[in-house]
């Protein structure tokens, strides 16, 4: 009755993909700039794992036994957010890119958006979420107008303070926005609920964020393990990054520490065969996209120190792996996702101790490693490294 536990965390990229200048990533490496950044990271159960194996951090101690499996994933898709690092892990490559919007959105895109909601919009351009509802907030709080933007990534955003826009209707508009997209042919990765609350300049966002993807257009591991009878049991955004699409139960987190905990819990209550599969987004969400090395390194040693009660709930034929879906480098200019490669780690009774699994050519290898130990067949995509990892 093997268990596998997949968490991802969100943005842990370990160096600059081989094409990262493309992106304007050149120099990126979220795990080493951030160590070097905060003067060294406490982080032995990761290191135990064999982090430090694939990436010379700052503060790295170098244990002399890796208790697990380890090695570096390649992004093969084009683009470098998380619905397509999630997608890919799960097995797709997407080869067309999420279309994303430098200049804003297209005026026939917001006129209709005003017609269905019967709203203005204001601010309709790339930028930063928490300076946005700082620099529109108050108009926002004046008119009721809803304040629209983007990022580097494919995301049409929709930010309303939760006193003048009930979360509900914001809910509601934003699956206006995600229908008016697809039936223009726009083919945006998520439509994202902002809802904030407080008074200006201090807005605070809210924990109700919700996301409204896309759909994954091809069968994915999710998919295949449910067709088999194997449960998928999402925690935090997994849900949404794959529209509910091959998901058995899910569960919100208000941010990593519940993350933790919920994963934990599962742990102890989900004892058939089944897949754990959660991601931990503060990572990304409160410390890369804010520049804050400083917070990102708390939170990493933090998710360290809980994971002795993520093995100690293991059961002897579980599996875990330990992931990244992208970059978002703390310390350089830019406060968006870097093109990054990604760690992959390895724990289990039945796992290889101090085995080296090379550089990975697509994410879509843990993917189909997953899917070669449920023996569910196989995907499209990717190489299963199970026959390097297990005893």
């Amino acid at each position: 009755m093997r268990r596998v536990i997949i968490i991802v965390l969100d943005s842990l990229g370990i160096g600059e993909m081989p094409d990262a200048d493309k992106y304007g990533d050149k120099g990126s490496n979220t795990l080493g700039n951030m160590a070097k950044a905060v003067g060294g990271l406490n982080i032995p159960n990761l290191e135990r794992l064999g982090l430090s194996k694939l990436i010379n951090f700052e503060g790295a101690k170098n244990p002399e036994k890796v208790i697990g499996a380890y090695g570096k994933m390649l992004e093969a898709s084009i683009g470098k957010d998380s619905t397509t690092g999630h997608w890919e892990i799960a097995g797709i490559i997407i080869k067309e890119p999420f279309r994303i919007y430098p200049n804003g959105f297209p005026e026939d895109i917001i006129n209709e958006f005003e017609k269905r909601t019967g709203r203005k919009v204001i601010g309709n351009k790339p930028a930063s979420g928490t300076e946005i509802i700082k620099e529109l907030g108050p108009e926002h709080e004046k008119t009721g107008a809803l304040i629209v933007y983007t990022s580097a990534d494919s995301v049409f955003q929709i930010a309303a303070k939760e006193e003048i826009i009930p979360v509900e209707e914001l809910y509601k508009y934003c699956e206006i926005a995600r229908q008016i997209l697809n039936e223009k042919g726009h083919k945006v990765a998520r439509v994202i609920a902002r809802p904030f609350t407080g008074q200006w300049p201090n807005y605070v966002r809210t924990a109700r964020r919700k996301d409204f993807s896309l759909k994954p257009d091809e069968e994915t591991l999710l998919d295949k393990l449910v067709n088999s009878g194997i449960p998928v049991h999402a925690i935090g955004k997994i849900y949404d990054l794959y529209a509910g699409k091959g998901i058995t139960t899910h569960l919100k987190t208000v941010d990593n520490a519940d993350g933790i905990e919920k994963t934990i819990e599962a742990l102890k209550t989900k004892k058939e065969k089944c897949l754990i599969f959660t991601n931990l987004v503060d990572f990304d969400m409160k410390y890369g996209h804010r520049n804050d090395p400083y917070g990102y390194a708390k939170a990493l040693e933090y998710f360290d120190e809980k994971l002795d009660a993520i093995i100690n709930r293991m059961l002897p034929e579980d599996v875990l792996f330990i992931t990244a879906d992208h970059g978002c480098d703390p310390v350089t200019l830019s406060t968006d996702h870097s093109r990054e490669i990604v760690p992959v780690l390895v724990y289990g009774n039945d796992i290889k101790e101090d085995v080296y699994i090379g550089v990975r050519k697509t994410f879509a290898d843990l993917g189909q490693t997953v899917a070669d130990i449920f023996e569910v067949g196989h995907l499209k995509n990717g190489e299963s490294f199970k026959r390097l990892i297990m005893k």
